[in-house]
């Protein structure tokens, strides 16, 4: 066995930069076509966390998002996730270095809630629209992170369009095979800055990445 291959003498950060200089080499020009420099931190980091080029012909940005962002956590604004995967990955320390009243219990994610649960069995809908619609207040000038549930963002589109219920940003990145790319389509008729994965992929680790991609574009 042979473990001179590996390189075991690099830190964790250097590991990081080395492989963003390997993706930056390595993208095509059909890759990097079309994105602004601040996106392409963005789509950098999604790429890294996927291994896969191919996630870098698939992303949208609408409404200037990774400035609306950076703007928005600087004002502390909330966090909402459809999924405690997204809660639990976010890094709150990175989120301190734009605001210093930041917790974990600044990202909401009430999915599993007793009430959402109840509310959801009463209206026959699921957890993911219930949680939404329970706590769109919380929505108004949030950052909105979905990576799980093509209903949630139905229905955060659904709030904007017949409630004025306007977040600061939508980071559209449901998967799966019903209503997910039916709900990102419906981000063609709202004017709120968003990122969106076209196609069914998506995840909740790539919503969480995608946020981190925005952060680097000041924390590098």
């Amino acid at each position: 066995m042979d473990f001179s291959t590996i390189s075991w003498d690099k830190s964790g950060s250097e590991i990081e930069q080395e492989s963003f200089r390997r993706i930056d080499e390595e993208a095509s020009e059909e890759v990097r076509a079309g994105y602004s420099d601040a996106e392409w931190h963005v789509v950098r980091r999604l790429i890294h966390t996927t291994a896969d080029f191919a996630v870098g012909r698939l992303l949208e940005f609408s409404g200037n998002p990774v400035e609306a962002g950076l703007a928005a956590m600087k004002t502390g604004c909330g966090l909402y996730s459809d999924s405690n995967m997204i809660r639990s990955g976010i890094s709150v320390p990175k989120l301190c270095k734009f605001n210093p009243g930041y917790t974990r219990e600044s990202i909401l994610c009430p999915v599993a809630d007793t009430d959402v649960a109840a509310y959801a069995s009463e209206h026959n809908i699921t957890r993911a629209l219930a949680a939404v619609t329970l706590h769109k207040e919380y929505m108004n000038n949030a950052i909105f992170l979905c990576g799980n549930a093509p209903l949630a963002l139905a229905g955060v589109i659904r709030l904007f369009v017949e409630e004025n219920i306007r977040p600061a940003l939508i980071i559209a990145m449901p998967v799966g095979f019903v209503n997910v790319v039916e709900s990102k389509k419906l981000l063609d008729e709202v004017d709120v800055p968003w990122i969106r994965m076209n196609g069914r992929r998506g995840g909740s680790p790539l919503a969480v990445a995608t946020l981190h991609g925005i952060m680097e574009n000041e924390l590098g």
